[in-house]
This record gives C-alpha cells, sequence and structure tokens, in this order.
C-alpha cells in the first residue's frame, strides 16, 4: 500500500533555490541603497512568498515606497536569474521517477511566485510533475489548504490518499489545515528542533528516507 499522490513544497525540498534568491535579493536591496543580507537571514526570509521575502530583508525602518521599488527591482532580476544556480537536492530526480513508475501521481504547491514556480519546474522537471500549483490571487497561500485542495481536485485523489512533504513550518501547517499526512525533509532551509514543534507523520534524512515513507 502507498500513498496515491504527493504534494510537494519547492524551494528547500525539491530545489536548492536558495544562492539564486540570496542574489537577487541583494541585487535589489543595493539598488535601493540598503545593506545585503547574508545567505542564512535568507534562509530565514523565505516560505511566505517573495513579497514577504522582501518585507524581511529590507531595514524596519523602510519607507513603503522604497520597499515596494525593491519588490519590484527583485521580481525582475530574478525572472531572469532563477535557475542560475538552483538545483535539485540528491536523489530527487531518482525518487519522482520512482513515484511515476508507480503510478503516484504529483504535484508541487509552493508561495513561490507562480511564473517562477512553472518556469523552474518546466526547465528541471519536465513529466514527473502532474501539476504546479504557484501563488497568484486566485487563492490564499500556505499555510491556507486552498492551494493544496485545489492541487488534489485537479489530480481526482481524496486527502486520506494524499501526503504533503515540505521542510519548513509553513508546510506543516498546511498540511495540518489541509488534513492531510505531512513528511518533513530535514535537507532544507530549516533545522530538526524548528519542525519538532509540529505533529509531523515522519521526518526524512534523505531521499531515500522519503521514498520508503511514501511507498510504505
Amino acid at each position: 500500500m502507498s500513498y496515491k499522490a504527493v504534494i510537494f513544497d519547492l524551494d528547500g525540498t525539491l530545489l536548492n533555490t536558495l544562492e539564486d534568491l540570496t542574489d537577487s535579493t541583494n541585487f535589489a536591496l543595493e539598488k535601493c541603497g540598503f545593506p545585503k543580507r547574508n545567505i542564512n537571514e535568507i534562509r530565514h526570509f523565505v516560505g511566505n512568498g517573495i513579497r514577504l521575502l522582501i518585507d524581511r530583508a529590507v531595514p524596519d525602518n523602510a519607507e513603503p515606497e522604497l520597499t515596494e521599488k525593491c519588490f519590484e527591482i527583485f521580481c525582475e532580476h530574478y525572472k531572469t536569474n532563477l535557475n542560475n544556480k538552483t538545483k535539485p537536492y540528491d536523489g530527487i530526480y531518482e525518487l519522482l521517477k520512482t513515484l511515476k513508475e508507480n503510478g503516484i501521481k504529483t504535484a508541487i504547491v509552493t508561495n513561490k511566485a507562480d511564473f517562477a514556480a512553472n518556469t523552474l519546474c518546466g526547465e528541471l522537471f519536465g513529466d514527473y510533475i502532474d501539476i504546479t500549483v504557484g501563488a497568484t490571487d486566485k487563492r490564499p497561500n500556505k499555510p491556507a489548504p486552498d492551494n493544496v485542495l485545489y492541487a488534489l481536485t485537479k489530480l481526482g485523489v481524496k486527502k486520506q490518499d494524499s501526503v504533503f512533504v515540505g521542510d519548513s513550518e509553513v508546510d506543516i501547517q498546511t498540511a495540518l489545515n489541509a488534513d492531510i499526512d505531512c513528511i518533513g525533509v530535514l535537507w532544507g532551509f530549516r533545522e530538526r528542533f524548528e519542525l519538532e514543534k509540529f505533529p509531523v507523520k515522519y521526518f526524512a534524512e534523505n531521499t531515500d528516507e522519503l521514498q520508503k515513507f511514501i511507498l510504505f
């Protein structure tokens, strides 16, 4: 027996996007005269979408108009620089191939802007992912369950036959709100101690463990 569908987070779960996010954030910050941020700061700023990433990256006393300009510069830069250093984590291709071979449907639900999510997934994962749902103004973003439930409807799979896989507290809360099982991965943007305070069915140290938990 196994799950019939797996809903994946993207950043920190399937893809290590941290360097490209850091580069585009610092490009925008520098253009606006703000101090740059280091990669560990950016690691803790991501998870709730690029709007909040920039809101967290600018100084606390930044003028709203300049913050908006910084966000616009970031978006323009990231559109053409989102796949410079980004790459799948070890074992991801093999995992997705195995899931497909076993007839398990897959989706990505991410707070990453929809244009960026679909560009990256199209370039890197091709036919391995059945549907990609990024952040739009059509539905609330994670941790609201709306995009997960939308993806499951598109896949034609019930909640009880599905699992959400992510690396952050936002992902775990999303799974709780959607009332589906959750597997936390430990190779992403958060440390284990940050996730253990939440009810998670399993923690996966690597993709071999993750595959075992999915194909139980």
